[in-house]
Order: C-alpha cells, then structure tokens, then sequence
C-alpha cells in the first residue's frame, strides 16, 4: 500500500487496519471527484517581477504553483498553491458577478461545485505538500454557493484540521454570507460528527445530523470606495453602500477577534487615485481590518494594466502612515495566462469545439 503521507510514512503505521481496507474504495471515489488536469509551477509561468515588486512582496518562489482541476464531469476550476502553506481554491465553475478585470466570470456561472470538489482540491494539494492555510478566492463567488462552501469549511476546520482563522471565506457584499456567519457566532460550540459532504450530481452517502461552529475570516471584495465606479467593475454584485458593508464585517470581525481582509485589485487609471487612498482612509480607520492590494493581472482582450511599483508602494505606504495596515498580496500568476480563470480557458479553447455552449443561472 503507497504511503498517503507527503512525507512518505508506510500507511501501517498510522492507519487502523479497517482504514487501510477502505483505503482502496475511499481514493477510487476521490479520484472520481477530482484529479489534476495540469500542474504549473512559478517557474513555468515565467514570472517577470522587477526588483522593486519583489521587494513589495509579490514572490514567485517554489511554493507557488496553479492546479487545473478536473470534475467529474469533465468541468475544470483552477486552485493556487500559496507560499507559506496557503491554498487558494475555487467554488463554482464560472461565476456570475462578472467583474471586468476577471477572466473567471466571462463566460458567466456554469454550475456550483458540491462541497466535496471543494474538499478535493485540498486532498489533491495536500499530495503535493502541506496545506495549513485555505482561501476561497478562486473561480467563483461563495456567497451564490454558500451551503456547499460552508459545509467544506465545517470539515475542513474540524477533520481537515485547519485552524478556523485560516480558513478565509471571500465574498462581493452578500447580504447572506453576514448573516450566515453572524449565527455561527452566536450558536453554542458543538462537536462536529458525521458530515454529509455534497457532490453536485450525486448523492450523499453520510447524513447531516450535526451543525458545525467553525468562524471561518472574513475577506471582502471591495476594490473601489465610489458606488457608482464599484458597480461598474463588479456589474452583478449587491448594490449596497460600501459604508454598510464595512459596518457589517465589522460586526463579524469584532465577534470573531480575526480581522477583515479587503480585497482592491489595482487598475491603472480606474481605481488608484489619491482620491480613492482618502476614502479608503475614512472608511476603515478605526476598523479592524487590512488593506490587501492586488496588482491587475493581464487579461487576453482587457485594456486594464496594473499601476507602476512605485505607485502601489506610495498607495501602501500612504494607508501605513494612517493606520490602515495594507499590504501587496503575494502574487501567484503575473505571467500570460497565470491570472484567475485563464488556464481553465485555455484548456477549454484546446480541447472543445468553439461553439460551446454556456448554461447561465
């Protein structure tokens, strides 16, 4: 039997007997659920950072790497091996929030991922290394998922041992994820048991007997402080004032004691003025959170491009000095093709006929 440890333990000396006989069936039906349609490392996408955006963090080491995941049905998302044992991983195939900078969106929401795939891609990622951190930031918005994302999150921060603070659920603004997760904080601690994790299609085997209190971090999607310009770069998101929504992850934050991580992908032009800094400084001083700034990634047919590395140090280190602590996020794809959804479009322009067609939802 091959060992299941990465760091290559023979499986007898720590797997039961019984476990060991359900070895065999229990990785046929993983492998039913997910497999790894290609690898990309750093070095393969052929990251070219200048001197002073390494310097702002944005690594291309070789902890980095995409994953193009394979369903069951054929259908791929990707996930993104993160420095430092981070894992970011998708939620749906598609997405229907349409932001313009993303290539995730353009062919709007094919279907959800069960919370099984989801939990795949962290089994398929732990083979490769250790995985102690997970962010759902990939293809998809959680909010339009969130039984399925929360039911992943209840196993992975309970079986899946991850600690509930590194577990980072991602949304636009959704009214649902708030409450969802406001309830999670005032429930009593219960022991997680028997999970039915779902898979789009097919049945579950376990019941969903027991309730999970896992409080997964909050990050939200922000990436303008103007109504008008937000609606425009995320064209299907709630339409609610971002005052109020930073009220609300305020709530959460304060009841969780884990900060709220905003989320500002950085476009040249549309959303890095001084007169944005201002309006960022206004509206999070004095809130528990951080800034994450995200460096555009070229997009095939976007006229976007990301500003210049002296711009986005001045943009961080103008909040810095004002008490908003910000930060350039740890890039996993500036190359061609390494920005959210770009693999999953190519492998579907190679392997399908172009007409293909796009269910909407």
């Amino acid at each position: 039997m091959r060992s299941y440890d990465i760091k290559g333990s023979p499986a007898e000396i720590f797997f039961p007997a019984a476990m060991r006989n359900a070895l065999p069936a229990i990785e046929a039906e993983l492998e039913g659920l997910a497999r790894v349609h290609g690898e990309y490392p750093a070095a393969s996408l052929t990251l070219a950072l200048s001197q002073r955006e390494r310097g702002l963090n944005l690594r291309s080491d070789d902890e980095v790497a995409r994953l193009l995941v394979e369903l069951h049905d054929g259908q791929m998302v990707e996930s993104v091996l993160l420095p430092r044992g981070g894992l970011c991983v998708s939620t749906q195939v598609g997405c229907a929030v349409g932001c313009v900078f993303c290539m995730s969106g353009r062919d709007g929401l094919i279907r959800q991922l069960g919370s099984a795939e989801i939990v795949a891609q962290v089994v398929l990622a732990r083979k490769r290394r250790a995985v102690s951190k997970v962010v759902f930031m990939g293809m998809g918005e959680p909010a339009h998922n969130l039984d399925n994302v929360l039911e992943a999150i209840d196993v992975l921060g309970t079986l899946g041992g991850i600690g509930h603070k590194e577990l980072v659920l991602s949304t636009v603004g959704d009214v649902r994820v708030f409450e969802r997760l406001m309830e999670r904080c005032h429930s009593s601690p219960e022991i997680v048991g028997r999970t039915s994790v779902r898979l789009v299609g097919l049945k579950p085997d376990l019941p969903d007997d027991t309730r999970s209190t896992v409080k997964p971090a909050l990050a939200l999607s922000l990436h303008s402080t103007d109504a008008a310009l937000r609606a425009k770069l995320l064209p299907h998101a709630p339409q609610i004032p971002v005052e109020a929504l930073v009220e609300r992850c305020e709530e959460y934050a304060r009841a969780t004691g884990y900060p709220t991580q905003y989320q500002w992908t950085l476009i040249e032009g549309v959303n890095d003025s001084d007169a944005e800094m201002d309006r960022i400084a206004q509206l999070l001083k004095g809130k528990y959170a951080l800034m994450n700034f995200i460096p555009f990634n070229a997009v095939e047919g976007l006229p976007y491009r990301r500003p210049a590395a002296e711009r986005t140090a001045a943009m961080m280190q103008t909040l810095n000095r004002q008490g908003i602590y910000s930060r350039v996020r740890d890039s996993a794809g500036q190359a061609v093709e390494g920005a959210c959804g770009q693999l999953r479009a190519r492998a579907a322009k190679e392997n399908k006929p172009e007409w293909i067609t796009v269910h909407n939802k």
